[in-house]
């Protein structure tokens, strides 16, 4: 084990896709690890089960709830002892009509005002209030808990998006969560410096996951692919390598940034 094993980390949204890559790459550097989920507790065990070492938990919750929110981080911190690192993964696209769609389409010129209203609250919740509140609750565990000798007090890496910056027309309350993720993750990143937290955010662009597998098929897949240079997609395990290397002990001076992960499809 390298100087940074041992680590507890919390990795938000992890039964699937980035979250679950990034759980399982911590753990495969030797840091323990709470895979949280919201209702995929299936999924969830699964990737627990498959998570090297040993120290390993699972806790549920909604995000959307401050109760639960609050509960999440208490119960993490009771499983790993402390937790050193907190990766705000989890986020949701909502469907306007309540049908569940992954996709969660809300164009301004094709939804009606209840749902629009509906689909922002939600979003907001759990993509922005959902890292912030559970953001306040993991550092002040953080500042209160001492962290093992050679280990910093603290990493938050927050998961964004390039939505955040190009437009996001067809899921503007989504691409509006994720740029209010990026500005909290910078206002936390002054504010917990002092006390040896870093805080920084990625923002990946389009990533290869089977929650995305139907639209990178046929002609659409092709015209995603060609928004970067390298004519592909990011994978899982690329952006759980990046969360990784954000949250490295040594890592503290990229504190407050927004890295941009999208294979130069989208230049700011």
């Amino acid at each position: 084990m390298d100087k940074h094993s041992g680590r507890g980390v919390l990795v938000t949204g992890a039964s699937r896709g980035v979250g679950a890559a990034t759980a399982r790459a911590f753990a495969a550097r030797g840091d323990r690890v709470v895979v949280h989920f919201r209702g995929a507790e299936d999924r969830a065990r699964e990737v627990l089960d498959s998570l090297p070492g040993e120290g390993h938990g699972i806790q549920q919750a909604d995000l959307s709830s401050p109760e639960e929110t609050q509960a999440l981080a208490a119960g993490a911190a009771e499983i790993l002892g402390r937790v050193d690192v907190l990766v705000n993964n989890a986020a949701l696209f909502l469907d306007p009509q309540g049908g569940g769609s992954r996709r969660g389409d809300h164009r301004i010129t094709d939804t009606d005002y209840d749902s629009w209203v509906r689909v922002w609250r939600t979003t907001l919740e759990t993509n922005l209030m959902g890292p912030a509140n559970l953001t306040f609750c993991v550092a002040r565990h953080m500042l209160e808990v001492p962290p093992a000798e050679g280990n910093p007090a603290g990493r938050v890496v927050n998961v964004g998006s390039r939505g955040a910056y190009r437009g996001e027309p067809d899921i503007p309350a989504y691409g509006a969560s994720k740029a209010g993720l990026h500005a909290f993750g910078q206002s936390m990143a002054v504010a917990l410096a002092p006390h040896g937290i870093g805080v920084v955010s990625i923002a990946p662009g389009f990533i290869a996951t089977d929650m995305a597998a139907g639209l990178l098929e046929g002609d659409s897949g092709d015209a995603i692919r060609a928004q970067s240079p390298f004519g592909r997609v990011a994978t899982a395990p690329e952006v759980a390598a990046a969360i990784c290397a954000l949250a490295e002990p040594d890592a503290e001076w990229v504190s407050g940034a927004v890295v941009d992960f999208n294979g130069a499809s989208h230049l700011r």
